[in-house]
């Protein structure tokens, strides 16, 4: 599976507790957004993550 920044924000968008995530890694490692997507999908999404099967169906949209 490929990681793909506009189908991770769109994951981001579409579930809250994925937002408030994002936003503390942001703040507490100092990651600029983009690094802070990257480090969300490989620990929520890639690998069988929790959200794998939803990030795999905006691949169909």
């Amino acid at each position: 599976m490929k990681y793909f920044k506009s189908q991770m924000k769109q994951l981001v968008k579409d579930h809250p507790d994925l937002q408030s995530r994002l936003k503390e890694m942001i703040q507490e490692h100092g990651l600029e957004k983009n690094f802070a997507l990257k480090a969300l999908y490989h620990s929520v999404v890639a690998d069988g993550g929790k959200y794998q099967t939803a990030y795999q169906a905006l691949d169909s949209k």
